[in-house]
This record gives C-alpha cells, sequence and structure tokens, in this order.
C-alpha cells in the first residue's frame, strides 16, 4: 500500500478513538434454527471471514476480510483501527499455560487471573468493534491430574465475562478436538458460548470428529493454515518437509471449501492463520507474508474466498525442491538443486536463496522461536530455477530456501532439509548398501522425542487410556527429562510403536540398517513397584508390504520403585532393516499404572 494511503487510514483511525470510547456496543448474539446456528451482530447475520496476526488491517480489508482475532494483551489499538476499516474483532484473553509455569492449585493465581479478565472486560465491553471474547487460548491441560482444575477455571472466567458483558458471546479456543475438549467444553463449561479450535494438517476432519463427538455448540476455526511441522512427513534425521507455498494456499481453500462452506450449520466462520510473518518451524511456515511484507498466494486464495474475486495479479506459484543426488553428503559437499516457478501473468521473476542452520524445533503451542541466520558464501551459483550450495564444514541438519519475486509484490517460497554427516558417517553410508545405515550407538529416547530417528507414533491396544509425557522432568535417569506412561484402564492393554516413518504400520518404505548392534538397551521404573510391563524391537511381520527385518522382546518385565536397566538382546535377528525400533506394552493390573523410560539407544 502506498504510504499517503497508509497515513490517511491511521489518521481516521485516531479520530475513532475518542467517539470508539464511548460508542455504544453493538449487540451481538447466537441463535440456533432447524437450519443450525447463525451469529447476528446489530440484528443482522454476521459469519466471520477474518484472520489472525499482526499484519496490516487495511490490507485485510481490502482483501474482503471482515474480523481479526486477536490472543491476548490489551486490544484496544487493534479494536481502534479495526472499527475505523468497519471490521469487528475477536478480543482474546490469556489464560495461563501450565507448561509455561501457570498453576491452576494456586488460589491465589487463578484469582489474579481473574481480576485481570475482569478488568479488560470491563474496560473494552462496550466497543462497537467488539464481536466475540476468546478466554483462553490452548490452555487446556494435557494431564487427566490436572485437567479438571483447568478446565473448572476456564468455565469460572467465561462465567465472569458474560456477568460483565451480555451483549457479546464468549468462546474457548483448544488445541484441535482430541481428548476431553468436546465434553468439557460441550457438556461440561455452560458459561461457554462458542468452541473456536486451531486445526492444521487435521482441519479437514474436524466436522467428522465433531458429530462423532455429539457437539452441541457453534464453532469457529479460530486458526486454519498451512499443515503444521508436526503433521508431515520427515527425513531420515527427523526434519519434517514443509509445503511450497503454492501447497498451502491449495490447503487453506481445500480447509474453508470442506468445513467453513459445506458444514454451515457448525461453523459461525474462521480466521486463517497466519496474516503477518512469524518464525515457527522455518521462517515461511506459518506467514502468509514474508518478512519483508512480500504476498504469497495463501493471501490471493483467502482474498477469492472472501471477496467472490482473484486478485488482479497473483503470486508465482512452485513445485517442490529436488536435489539432484543425496541429501545426506559429508562435510563441504556440493548439492545441486532444481527448481520449477513460473509467473502467472507471464512475467519476469528473480531468486533469492539461502541456506540455514535447522532450527530442530517443530512443537506445537506456537511459542516464539529465534531466527535462523543465513549462511555467508554458502551459495556458489543460483537463479530462478537452480542453485548449486556448498555444505558447511560442522556436521548438522540445515535447510535450503528459494524466495522468488515477481515485479508486484508478490512471492513464493520452497525449501528442502540436508544434512551433513560427521565424518564417522559420512564414511559408513558410503562404504554400506543399507538405505538408512545407523552410526552406533543410536537413541530412541534422549531428553525428548523430536528429531529422533523413530517417533511415538503407533499407539494401541486400549489407547485412550493411555497417556505420554515425553519431557517429564522429575527423577530422570539421566539427562534433563524422562518419559512417563500411565495406563488408567483396569483391564487389557496399551502400548506404543517408536515408527519409522511416523504412522506408518507396513505400508511406506523406511526403517534403518543397525546391523553391529548387539542388544536395544533401556532404563526402567514403576511409581510405586510391582507394575509389569513388555519391552521389544520390530513389530510388522512379513505380511506388511514393509516389515520390520526382525523382531525381538522381553516380556514378563516387574519394575521396582528405582531405576534399572534392561536389554533386549539382538544377536539373533536381522537388524538390516528396523522400522519399528521400540515397543512398549502395559497389561491391566486392576488399577492405574504408571512407569517411566529413559536413555533408550541401540549399542554395539
Amino acid at each position: 500500500m502506498h504510504d499517503h494511503c497508509t497515513r490517511a487510514l491511521l489518521i481516521a483511525g485516531f479520530l475513532f478513538l475518542h467517539a470508539a470510547a464511548h460508542a455504544e456496543p453493538i449487540p451481538v448474539e447466537l441463535r440456533k434454527s432447524d437450519s443450525g446456528w447463525q451469529l447476528y451482530r446489530g440484528g443482522e447475520p454476521y459469519f466471520i471471514r477474518g484472520a489472525g496476526g499482526d499484519g496490516s488491517l487495511e490490507a485485510l480489508a481490502a482483501a474482503g476480510g471482515n474480523s481479526v482475532r486477536t490472543w491476548g494483551g490489551d486490544p484496544g489499538e487493534v479494536l481502534d483501527r479495526a472499527h475505523a476499516l468497519g471490521m469487528t474483532v475477536t478480543a482474546g484473553i490469556w489464560l495461563g499455560h501450565e507448561r509455561h509455569g501457570f498453576d491452576y492449585s494456586d488460589p491465589q493465581q487463578v484469582k489474579n487471573q481473574l481480576d485481570e479478565v475482569r478488568e479488560i472486560v470491563l474496560r473494552y465491553k462496550d466497543h462497537p468493534a467488539l464481536l466475540l471474547w476468546g478466554v483462553g487460548n490452548e490452555a487446556e491441560g494435557f494431564d487427566d491430574e490436572t485437567s479438571p482444575r483447568v478446565w473448572a477455571a476456564i468455565n469460572d472466567a467465561a462465567a465472569l465475562v458474560k456477568e460483565l458483558d451480555p451483549n457479546h458471546p464468549t468462546m474457548v479456543v483448544t488445541a484441535f478436538i482430541h481428548g476431553q475438549r468436546i465434553d468439557y467444553i460441550h457438556r461440561k463449561s455452560p458459561a461457554v458460548d462458542i468452541h473456536g479450535i486451531n486445526a492444521y494438517g487435521g482441519a479437514v476432519v474436524v466436522p467428522e470428529r465433531l458429530r462423532a463427538g455429539k457437539a452441541r455448540k457453534p464453532i469457529v476455526l479460530t486458526e486454519f493454515g498451512p499443515v503444521g511441522p508436526w503433521e508431515m512427513p520427515t527425513t531420515d534425521w527427523g526434519a519434517p518437509y514443509e509445503q511450497t507455498s503454492t501447497e498451502k494456499a491449495k490447503f487453506y481453500r481445500q480447509v474453508y471449501e470442506q468445513a467453513l462452506q459445506e458444514v454451515p450449520d457448525l461453523f459461525l466462520g474462521g480466521y486463517a492463520f497466519l496474516w503477518g510473518h512469524k518464525m515457527e518451524g522455518t521462517a515461511t511456515w506459518f506467514g502468509m507474508f514474508l518478512q519483508d511484507g512480500s504476498r504469497t498466494a495463501a493471501i490471493d486464495v483467502m482474498s477469492e474466498l472472501w471477496s467472490g474475486k482473484k486478485p488482479e495479479n497473483l503470486a508465482p506459484f512452485n513445485q517442490p525442491l529436488v536435489a539432484e543426488g543425496p541429501t545426506s553428503l559429508a562435510p563441504g559437499s556440493i548439492v545441486s538443486v532444481r527448481a520449477t516457478v513460473k509467473d502467472p501473468e507471464g512475467g519476469a521473476l528473480r531468486a533469492r536463496w539461502a541456506l540455514r542452520p535447522e532450527s530442530g524445533d517443530y512443537g506445537t503451542g506456537g511459542d516464539l522461536r529465534p531466527t535462523m541466520p543465513d549462511i555467508e558464501d554458502a551459495i556458489i551459483e543460483s537463479g530462478v530455477g537452480h542453485a548449486r550450495v556448498r555444505l558447511p564444514e560442522k556436521p548438522g541438519a540445515y535447510r535450503l530456501f528459494q524466495y522468488a519475486f515477481d515485479d508486484a509484490g508478490n512471492a513464493a517460497t520452497a525449501n528442502i532439509p540436508l544434512r551433513v554427516l560427521d565424518a564417522a558417517s559420512a564414511n559408513k553410508v558410503g562404504k554400506r548398501t543399507g538405505k538408512n545405515a545407523a552410526l552406533l550407538p543410536i537413541s530412541v529416547y534422549e531428553d525428548g522425542v523430536k528429531g529422533m530417528p523413530w517417533a511415538p507414533s503407533g499407539w494401541m491396544g486400549n489407547s485412550r487410556r493411555l497417556k505420554m509425557n515425553a519431557r517429564y522432568k522429575k527423577n530422570t535417569h539421566e539427562g534433563s527429562a524422562a518419559i512417563r506412561l500411565r495406563y488408567s484402564g483396569k483391564s487389557e492393554w496399551a502400548g506404543i510403536a517408536w515408527q519409522h516413518p511416523p504412522n506408518d504400520w507396513g505400508k511406506k518404505p523406511g526403517g534403518y540398517d543397525l546391523n553391529g548392534a548387539s542388544a536395544l538397551e533401556l532404563w526402567a521404573r514403576g511409581e510405586h513397584g510391582g507394575e509389569r510391563v513388555s519391552f521389544g524391537v520390530g513389530l510388522l511381520g512379513q505380511e506388511h508390504a514393509y516389515p520390520d527385518s526382525g523382531t525381538a522382546k522381553i516380556e514378563g518385565i516387574t519394575l521396582t520403585q528405582d531405576w534399572q536397566r534392561f536389554r533386549v538382546p539382538l544377536t539373533h535377528i536381522d537388524l538390516s532393516n528396523i522400522k519399528t525400533g521400540f515397543v512398549v506394552t502395559i497389561p491391566g493390573q486392576g488399577a492405574p499404572v504408571t512407569i517411566y523410560l529413559d536413555s533408550i539407544r541401540y549399542i554395539r
């Protein structure tokens, strides 16, 4: 947007400040009919065509958006700017997260939080741009022992909001809809009017999950966007592949059309994520804008869906980058990469390439991550369709980015993970024919599950009664964290298989060559002593298209309260392709069972 237009809009916004402070609220209400739920604002039907982020509200309005979402803090400035543009705001009220240290068993902390809720609501409840109150964002608990306290506090906060402001509905936002979320919000939280759901790769199945869970309340898709890092396939070293900007745009459309448009009886609208730029997973994963303000194809798609019209000039479209050869190489190796990117209008494009260290942080939660720096002098040669890159001498994970720009302020992004092997690994891979030859010892678990060769994705048996905390901090065997597993079923059994690739039961290639390993070694203890468990390696038999090359297990184990070392012997089985790196099963024992695992690794 030109500078003089921006200044004019900002001046107009400031002129509304005094008037907005004394304006009458515009009532917002929910109505339910035979055809489903509908939001009304000022007596007129209102469907949320919104986005969340700190990007330009003027650009959002120009794209056909009518609402913006905040997560917390003082919403005053956003409310005033939105009002000047004829837009609305879902004002987020931040509620503490246990993972950040908030203690919902501390009455004083909970009271102080309610006092903050009261202050925000009383200050802005009559603002004419206010649409909904977003009471918390993913504040729900993940531990059965603390969840009831957290949910009670959330409902109490929503009840206080309703008491202070009868003109605007309350909405509680959760991370997807697994676990007890539907039950708590739709049946056990009477002060909550609307269920806000943050969903990415799983957004297309949200309607199905809601109906299966007998959801009773209306829904706002409070965050939707590309498939998240935690949901994508990964490299052999655990780095997730990222969709290109073109693939992301297609997914925005798919979610909007399959959820928001096709299921109007449930959905009141949604907020695309992220209207702006953010470092999370990578520098390009979620932002609909680049850091320099360039627009990606996601904005084109959402503009068309919101306004019914395609932008006059579209972002470049592209395909995934392709490496000409292996992506795990020796230090200092040169990699050649091909790119396919075109301008829809046939215009000229320019490209920028950058090699950066991999962040290694792909979790959920949206916490602020540090920006990864460009590695100087890594790009030897580059153009719109190719690049030659010299890898660093330092072993580790890296990622090569391509940014392609047109002359209208649009851009396309793509990247590819790369790995620099240490000298021993490089030599080993060069000499062996195994597809994913592993350098021993190799860990299955070491202070966390992120970035490990196998993922704990294969939940088995009565898995809805099984809970895992992979970052348990108390009484570890070594390092900063251990695994805590709690099986609350009194009978039957449950277990978890560590898989490569994740979520695969023998339909995809994968696995690691572990020849040379003598045993899988791990340390384990029980909560009280007497807990029975079994440990194993391999699970997929020859009936599968891609089986484990061998299986082994130790059964009938009884744990004590103290850490003990266990070994699964492997010298008698074929280790050339182990897809299931570790298996733990817990039988029902008449009462809940809690066990702890640590330092799981293959040894020579």
